[in-house]
C-alpha cells in the first residue's frame, strides 16, 4: 500500500483527552480515533493489527477443537433474569433488550437446542464478537471500553475430569497465543477469585509499569496471585515460594463454570443408561482489542508503536528517497511481500518520524546513497543499527513466491 493512498494522517500533536499511552500512540499514529468516551473507529492500520490479532487466536483455538460461530449482540432480558445477573451494574438496556457484555445467556440456550446425549458431548464452541458494558467511568484507551471485541470460548462436558482437561488444553494454546504474540515471557497465569462460580478462576496477567492490576508472581513456577486474594494466599499456590510485587495488565480469563448456566437453562444430557445428567461448563476469555492496547502499553517507546511481527500491519516499511523507490516497491509486492510505501513527497525527517510512530518493525530505506553502497538500508525499529542489503535479498527473506 502506498501511504498517498491512505486517507488517515499521523499527528505530533498532544491528544487532549488521551489518559494511556495506548489512547496517545494509537491515535497520533492514525490507528484510532475516539467516538465517544470508550468507543473507538479502527481506522485501516489499526484495523489490520486487530485483525491479525483475531487470526491469531482464531488459529490456535481451531488447532483445540473450537468451532466458530456468530451470536447476536442483542439478546432478551428475560435469558438474564434466568440466570439472576439482569442486575449486573455493566447491562446497557434497551426496552426488553439487552446489549450483550458476555453470551453465557445465549450460549447455553442455543447448544441446549443441539445436545441431547453424551455421544454429543463434549463439544466447545467459541466466537470473536463486539460486546458492550457500561462502565462507569471508560479509560485507558483499548483497555478499559464500553465497547471491545472479545473473544469468548464456551466448553461442555459430561465430567468434572473432561472439563479439567479440555481447560488444561486451552492453557497450552493460550500459551502459544502469547509467544506469537511476543509477550509470553511477561505475561503470567493468575490465580483470581472465581466469582460466583467456583472458589478460584484464573486471569492471564501481561507485567507493565502501567498496568492497573496488582499481582504477586513466583519467577520459579510462573504463576501469579492477584491481589485481591493475596490475604488468603500469600504464597505460591504451586510451590510455597515467595512472591513478588508486580503491576499487569489482565489480557485473559477463564472461569470453571460448573452447572450455573446450564441448571438456570435446564440443560442435560442422557447418559448411556438414559438417565439425564447435568451438564459442566467452562469459558475463556480474551480480548482482541485489549491486547492490542496492551502491546502498546509494554512494547510503545517516547518515538511511537512498535509492533510485534505477526501482527505488524505490514512486514516492511519502504521509505523512498530515490527515483528507483517505485521500481523497488513494485519488485516487492510482486513477490507477495505486505508493504508500506511512504510515496510522500515530504522530507526524510518527516518520513522518519512517521516510521518510528507507526511502528512496523523493519524499515527499508531507497536511497542514492544506499543504492551506491550497493542496495537498500535494513533497520529494526528496536535497533539504531542499519545495514546494506540487496534487492535480491530481501525478497528472499520476506518474499513468499518462488521462481
Amino acid at each position: 500500500m502506498k501511504y498517498t493512498q491512505l486517507f488517515t494522517k499521523t499527528s505530533k500533536n498532544n491528544i487532549s483527552d488521551a489518559d494511556s499511552l495506548n489512547a496517545k500512540l494509537l491515535t497520533q499514529a492514525g490507528f484510532i480515533s475516539q467516538e465517544v468516551s470508550g468507543v473507538y473507529n479502527y481506522l485501516p492500520l489499526g484495523l489490520k493489527v486487530l485483525r491479525k490479532i483475531e487470526n491469531i487466536i482464531r488459529q490456535e483455538i481451531d488447532n483445540i477443537g473450537g468451532q466458530e460461530i456468530l451470536m447476536p449482540s442483542l439478546s432478551s432480558l428475560d435469558s438474564w433474569v434466568k440466570s439472576k445477573r439482569n442486575t449486573m451494574d455493566v447491562l446497557f438496556h434497551l426496552d426488553n433488550l439487552v446489549l450483550n457484555p458476555t453470551h453465557e445467556e445465549l450460549v447455553t440456550p442455543l447448544l441446549k437446542k443441539f445436545i441431547f446425549s453424551y455421544k454429543d458431548l463434549p463439544t466447545a464452541v467459541y466466537q470473536i464478537q463486539t460486546k458492550f458494558r457500561n462502565e462507569p467511568r471508560a479509560k485507558s484507551g483499548l483497555l478499559r471500553g464500553r465497547e471491545f471485541i472479545m473473544k469468548d470460548l464456551y466448553s461442555f462436558h459430561t465430567n468434572q475430569e473432561d472439563l479439567d482437561n479440555f481447560y488444561q488444553k486451552v492453557q497450552s494454546a493460550y500459551t502459544k497465543i502469547f509467544k506469537r504474540l511476543e509477550i509470553d515471557d511477561l505475561t503470567y497465569l493468575t490465580y483470581a477469585t472465581g466469582g460466583t462460580f467456583s472458589k478460584y478462576s484464573h486471569e492471564y496477567q501481561t507485567l507493565c509499569p502501567t498496568g492497573e492490576d496488582e499481582i504477586h508472581i513466583c519467577q520459579k513456577c510462573k504463576v501469579a496471585v492477584n491481589k485481591e486474594i493475596i490475604a488468603e494466599q500469600s504464597v505460591c499456590p504451586q510451590c510455597g515460594g515467595k512472591l513478588e510485587k508486580k503491576q499487569a495488565i489482565e489480557v485473559a480469563n477463564i472461569f470453571k463454570l460448573g452447572t450455573k448456566f446450564t441448571e438456570a437453562f435446564n440443560f442435560k444430557y442422557l447418559d448411556s443408561d438414559n438417565k439425564l445428567q447435568p451438564i459442566l461448563m467452562s469459558c475463556f476469555g480474551m480480548g482482541p482489542s485489549r491486547i492490542m492496547g496492551s502491546l502498546v502499553e509494554v512494547f510503545g517507546d517516547d518515538k511511537g508503536l512498535l509492533w510485534p511481527q505477526e501482527v505488524s500491519p505490514f512486514t516492511l516499511h519502504l521509505i523512498g528517497l530515490d527515483g528507483q523507490s517505485d521500481d523497488v516497491y513494485e519488485a516487492l509486492i510482486q513477490q507477495g511481500i505486505d508493504v508500506f510505501y511512504d510515496d510522500r513527497s515530504v522530507s526524510a525527517g518527516i518520513k522518519f518520524a512517521d516510521a518510528d510512530l507507526i511502528g512496523i518493525p523493519t524499515r527499508i530505506v531507497v536511497s542514492k546513497k544506499s543504492l551506491e553502497a550497493g542496495g537498500l538500508e535494513i533497520k529494526n525499529r528496536k535497533q539504531e543499527e542499519t545495514k546494506i542489503i540487496s534487492l535480491d535479498d530481501v525478497i528472499l527473506k520476506y518474499g513468499q513466491k518462488r521462481t
